[in-house]
This record gives C-alpha cells, sequence and structure tokens, in this order.
C-alpha cells in the first residue's frame, strides 16, 4: 500500500486484479458512486457526500437491475422516471448519470456547482440529461413524483388498449428524513393513496441524521404507520448497504397493482468514511483530503480522483439495454399507431404539447361572445365562462381546486370529478392542500399530456408559494388560479383580504401573473395562459361583481401584450396630460374618474394593465407609446403599491393599501380605503396642476 501527498491510496495488488478481472461487483459500482460523489464535493469544497455515499448500494440496486431508461434518450416517452427529492445529494444522481452514459461527461463532474457547468449543487430539469424534475426544497420531489405517477395513471386510462400499454411507466423516488419531515410530503402523499398510485414506489433514506444531528430529538414519526394509514404498501425496514436485499424489495414492490409502495432502507449516511460515517459531518461538507484516504482505503477503491476504469463503465453503461427497449416500445407504438390512428396522433400532440387546431377558433367565438353579452359579473365567474368556452377544444385541460371548487369556479358545464375509479374525470378535488397540490399539478405538468390549473383563495397562495417559484424556475407550463382578491370579498376580513400577494407573486422571475378586468379580459389571460409553453401562470380573479368595459374594437393580440390603452384622450395621443393605469376590479374606477376629467377638459388616457410581466417584455417603443416619457402617471390598485413607481418617468401617485384591509361589507371598504372617483379625481387634478 503506498499513500500519496493527493489523498489518494493505492492498492496495487488490488488494482491489477480488478482490472485483469471481468467480473465488476454490484459493489463495486457502489463504490465508483461513493468516490465520485466525495471527489467532487472535494473538488468544489462545497457540497453533500453523505446521502450519495449512503444511498449508492441503493442507487445500484435500482438503476442496474430495475429503471428503464435510454441514456442516449432522456425524452423516451416510455421511460420510467426517477426523481431526487433530497436532490441535496446531486452528486449520487450526477454519478450514476454519468456511469450509465448520459451526456454527462467526467469534466462535467468535476465541475460540480460550478458557474454554467451541467451539475449545478442540486438537480435542475432541462439542465442535467436525465433530470426529470428540480429538486431541492424538500418534500417537493416526492409530490412532483406524485403529479407524475398520477399523470401516467390517466394517460393510460385514456390512451392504452388492450395489448397496447404503450402509457406504462413506474415513479421511483429517493426521499429522506427532510422529505418526510416537509409538511408536503403529508399532503402529496395522502393523495397518493387516495388515487391508488400503485406505480409509485418511494425509497426512504431512514440514516437517523440531518444537519443537527440525530432525528431522534425532533422526529418521530411512526413512518411505517404514517403511510398505511395513508393507504400505501410499505416494505422494510430493509438493510440499505444490502444491494440484493434492496433488488429483492423493488421487485416486490413492482408486484403492488392497487396502492403506491414505500420501501424503508436503512442506511448509514457517509457509508465508507471511516470518521465521517453516521454524523452530522458528513452531511454537508467535504470530507477533506485526509478523510478522503482513509475513505479509499476503507472501500477498496485504488484509483486516483476522477478515475473510473473501464470494466465499471462498461458494467454499468445501460445505453445498449435502453436502446432495446426502446425499439420494442416503438414497434409496439408503431402497432397501436396501425390499430388506432386517431388515438395515436392525439396522444403524440398531447406529448409535444401542441394546441389542438380547434383552440383559436374557440378562443375567437368566446370573445365574440364576451363582447356581445357585455355582462356584469365577478371575474371569477368570467373565468368559469372561459373555461365553458375553451375545455371542450382542449382536452388535455386539467383542473383542480383546494376544497373551493364552488367559490374557484373551476369546473366547467360536464366536466367529471377525477377519483380512483374514474381516471378520466377532468377536475381534481385536492381537499385542503394548497402547497402539495400546486407541487403535483408541477409534476402533472412536467410529464406532459396535460394543461395543469388548480385554484384556492388568493390569500393562500402563501401555501403554495415555493411550489410556485419552482414552477417559474423550471418553466413549467403550470396555471395557478386564485380567486377572492382583495379587499372586495368584504366581511371575512384582512386574514382573507390579499393586500400583498399580487405584487409578491410579480417578484417571482418567469411567473406570468394575470388580472383580468371583465370577461373580455378574462378570456384573453387564459388563452395566453394555455398557449404559454415556457412558463408557468398565475390568473387573478375577483369575488365581488366587475363592469365590463366598453372597447373601440376587441384586439385579443393587444391585450395579450399585458397593457394597452383602452381608452384614449379625447384630443389624441399628443394631447395626454395624465394616463390612469389599473387592473382588474379597479379598472372601471378609472374609467368613471376619466369620464369625470375629461368634463373638466382635462386630456386622460386610461390603460388597462391585465399583466405587468407581459407587458415588461414588450419592446420599448411600445411601452412609451403606452407611458409616454415624462407624462404624468395615476395609478390604481387594490393592493400595496410599490410596483407602480417603475412606471412613472414624470410626476405620479397611486391609489392602493399599504396595510391590512378590514372586516366590513365590500361597499364600506372600498369608501374606507380611498377608492372613489373623487379621490382618484382629486390626485390627477394635482398632478397635472
Amino acid at each position: 500500500m503506498v499513500r500519496l501527498r493527493a489523498g489518494v491510496v493505492v492498492f496495487n495488488s488490488l488494482r491489477s486484479s480488478l482490472l485483469m478481472s471481468n467480473q465488476v461487483t454490484a459493489q463495486t459500482m457502489a463504490s465508483a458512486i461513493r468516490a465520485l460523489s466525495m471527489d467532487a464535493v472535494q473538488k468544489a469544497k462545497s457540497g453533500h457526500p453523505g446521502m450519495p455515499m449512503g444511498m449508492a448500494d441503493i442507487a445500484v440496486a435500482l438503476w442496474t437491475r430495475h429503471l428503464r431508461h435510454n441514456p442516449a434518450n432522456p425524452a423516451w416517452v416510455g421511460r420510467d422516471r426517477f426523481i431526487l427529492s433530497n436532490g441535496h445529494g446531486s452528486m449520487l444522481q450526477y454519478a450514476l448519470l454519468h456511469l450509465t452514459g448520459y451526456d454527462l461527461s467526467m469534466e462535467d463532474v468535476k465541475n460540480f456547482r460550478q458557474m454554467g457547468s451541467k451539475t449545478p449543487g442540486h438537480p435542475e430539469v432541462g439542465i442535467t440529461p436525465g433530470v426529470e424534475t428540480t429538486t431541492g426544497p424538500l418534500g417537493q420531489g416526492i409530490a412532483n413524483g406524485v403529479g407524475m405517477a398520477l399523470a401516467e395513471k390517466m394517460l393510460a386510462a385514456e390512451f392504452n388498449r388492450e395489448g397496447f400499454p404503450v402509457i406504462d411507466n413506474r415513479t421511483y423516488v429517493f426521499l429522506g428524513d427532510g422529505c418526510m419531515m416537509e409538511g408536503v410530503s403529508h399532503e402529496a402523499c395522502s393523495l397518493a393513496g387516495v388515487w391508488g398510485l400503485n406505480k409509485l414506489i418511494a425509497i426512504y433514506d431512514d440514516n437517523g441524521i440531518s444537519i443537527d444531528g440525530d432525528v431522534k430529538g425532533w422526529y418521530g414519526d411512526d413512518v411505517r404507520g404514517r403511510f398505511e394509514s395513508y393507504g400505501w404498501n410499505v416494505i422494510g425496514p430493509v438493510d440499505g448497504h444490502d444491494i440484493d436485499a434492496m433488488d429483492a424489495a423493488i421487485a416486490q414492490a413492482k408486484q403492488e397493482t392497487q396502492k403506491p409502495t414505500l420501501i424503508i432502507a436503512r442506511t448509514v449516511i457517509g457509508k465508507g468514511s471511516p470518521n465521517r460515517a453516521g454524523t452530522a459531518k458528513a452531511h454537508g461538507e467535504a470530507l477533506g483530503d485526509a478523510e478522503i484516504a482513509l475513505t479509499r482505503e476503507a472501500i477498496d477503491w485504488p484509483y486516483p480522483a476522477f478515475e473510473v476504469p473501464a470494466e465499471v463503465y462498461e458494467a454499468m453503461d445501460a445505453k445498449a439495454a435502453g436502446a432495446e427497449s426502446e425499439r420494442a416500445w416503438d414497434a409496439m407504438f408503431a402497432q397501436y399507431e396501425a390499430a388506432y390512428p386517431e388515438l395515436a396522433a392525439e396522444l403524440k400532440r398531447r406529448l409535444a404539447g401542441d394546441l389542438p387546431e380547434a383552440f383559436e377558433g374557440a378562443v375567437m367565438q368566446a370573445l365574440c361572445d364576451a363582447e356581445a353579452a357585455k355582462e356584469t359579473v365577478a371575474t371569477r365567474k368570467a373565468s368559469q365562462k372561459a373555461l365553458n368556452a375553451l375545455a371542450p377544444a382542449l382536452p388535455e385541460l386539467l383542473g383542480g381546486s383546494a376544497d373551493l371548487t364552488g367559490s374557484n369556479l373551476t369546473n366547467w358545464s360536464g366536466v367529471q370529478t377525477l377519483t380512483r375509479e374514474n381516471m378520466l374525470g377532468r377536475h381534481i378535488s385536492y381537499g385542503v392542500r394548497e402547497f402539495g397540490m400546486s407541487a403535483i399539478q408541477n409534476g402533472i405538468a412536467l410529464y406532459g399530456g396535460f394543461i395543469p390549473y388548480s385554484a384556492t383563495f388568493l390569500t393562500f397562495s402563501d401555501y403554495s408559494r415555493n411550489a410556485l417559484r419552482m414552477a417559474g424556475l423550471m418553466k413549467t407550463r403550470s396555471i395557478f388560479v386564485f380567486t377572492h382578491d382583495s379587499i372586495g370579498l368584504g366581511e371575512d376580513g384582512p386574514t382573507h383580504q390579499s393586500v400583498e400577494h399580487v405584487a409578491s407573486l410579480r417578484l417571482i422571475p418567469n411567473l406570468d401573473v394575470w388580472r383580468p378586468c371583465d370577461t373580455v379580459e378574462s378570456i384573453v389571460a387564459w388563452a395566453a395562459a394555455i398557449e404559454r409553453k415556457d412558463g408557468p401562470s398565475t390568473l387573478i380573479f375577483s369575488r365581488q361583481n366587475v363592469e365590463f368595459t366598453e372597447r373601440e374594437e376587441v384586439d385579443a393580440d393587444v391585450i395579450a401584450r399585458g397593457g394597452y390603452i383602452v381608452a384614449e384622450a379625447p384630443a389624441g395621443a399628443d394631447a395626454v396630460q395624465c394616463v390612469i393605469v389599473a387592473s382588474g376590479s379597479e379598472l372601471p374606477l378609472a374609467l368613471q374618474a376619466r369620464k369625470l376629467l375629461v368634463a373638466q377638459n382635462v386630456q386622460v388616457r386610461v390603460v388597462s394593465m391585465p399583466c405587468a410581466d407581459a407587458f415588461d417584455r414588450q419592446p420599448e417603443a411600445y411601452r412609451q407609446s403606452v407611458f409616454p416619457v415624462g407624462s404624468p402617471l395615476m395609478a390604481i390598485e387594490a393592493g400595496v403599491t410599490g410596483l407602480w413607481y417603475k412606471y412613472m418617468t414624470g410626476k405620479g401617485d397611486v391609489v392602493g393599501i399599504d396595510t391590512f384591509g378590514e372586516s366590513a361589507p365590500a361597499n364600506v371598504l372600498w369608501q374606507h380605503f380611498g377608492f372613489t372617483v373623487e379621490k382618484v379625481v382629486d390626485k390627477v387634478l394635482k398632478l397635472t396642476a
């Protein structure tokens, strides 16, 4: 044995015998994962080696004996889905992807956690080939997995035919103590049991250690009892370092036909490290050169950092098996397509995310009907009218509500509720589970085949916020509906009156926030959210009735720009003395104030701003045509005022609310908080004086 200064231990005799051998054991594969994980963390001088080292044996059992995937085509429809919910252990997944043949080179592994690398600190969908969802905020990965498993079961019910299981994959999730402790895992796993998602297999890394140490002081759940009460099949505890035992447990889980399965795997965090294994020190910091040298000796890994022998690559390479699995699936799909051409074409369209030809016509007809009806309704009702018009042309639309369907009005005429017995239902009753609902929805969107939306009251968007943030980060095609958007809901009081929520949602990058004013804008908002492929949208609606906005013409393309001139100054654009801008239910107030101001010969333009995010993406020339540089600007919105000042290039003011609301009838609240024609007129006159 020779110890090198770089901290690498080389066992010459062992190395020679291993290189000469054609037999690579499963334990050697696990050692390769452990070595790559600790080396990458050490080179980055940051990361989490403990979980990858502890779950390496489990990973070998799953990835080399059960997982159906094709590294040459990570987007293959027939693949199983793998989610690392405990995403801080990202090097486990990167090591697996590298060793099994994905487009993830050793240089990528060496660039772990570096700027622009394909191996970021936590797994990110769209960055690393083979990563199905972005994980790290604990608990959301398992919730995404529930969504993926639900989408699989629903698409299978709709498209599979006897002898043609064209949708038939399992969803595997690794999760740890942190995921188990987060409340979102309770919400999502409960629903998985209700829905009977038998192709969902979760493997729990039960190592008893979190950042603060031994979890006994803060985590005492009866995990078996908890999951059995949800309606899950529970296997274990199993020795997570016995690869054959894990293989058998996974095989057993795959036989379950009625329930999701949790495999409890007992492991040692940092397995292989002589001085860090089983301790919190292994969790989130590099082992150090000296400890890595000792670990190499302990796991019989006689190779320098980032060196893996060819025999290990050959043993773990999944490209040939993956290509064969894909060829078999392609052959089956070709027969399916011949037998059921219309079904096959529809499935391909849905999975590609393309909208049906009838959709555009449905939007235009809905706009014509709305303009003809000129209804004064709550915008939540306008939203439901939009759904009634658009849903029949959009079979992939999948709605839901957190026990507020009758208030959110997210169902449409004739829609069936999804149940365990009816996977053809297109409206989901999620129960009071806002966070779980939103994270599950992200999983559905990532799986594909559906355009999902879900709803609750706007004030409860706080419960969902991290899932909304993740939707923006992942660019999922998710739609989040929030109703009861302001003090206009009245007597329920400040606990339910959203004040800061619209503004706070606008702060989330890549999240479009729509707050339409009437039936016309509600249809455009729905259409824009449905058509958007590169990110999520929120649709925000009122409880109270809102007067229909008269327009000289309805131009959906202009409205879709997010901000547009709804009423020009009578003397024309060149004569504008002040611009009044409003969103949602406050637009009629702006138009009423304009009427009085014009009577006083004040040239006022009114701008509707249903989506500031879309407006901000417009070319500068368009934005300046709406808000002329230097013109006084008066903004009206029933919420915090901060957003609006960025649009002011001259004098400006805002009618808004920078306090919490009050409990009183809505008409009293509008007066109390100054949402009156008189106040707006007075402020505009001061701006134009």
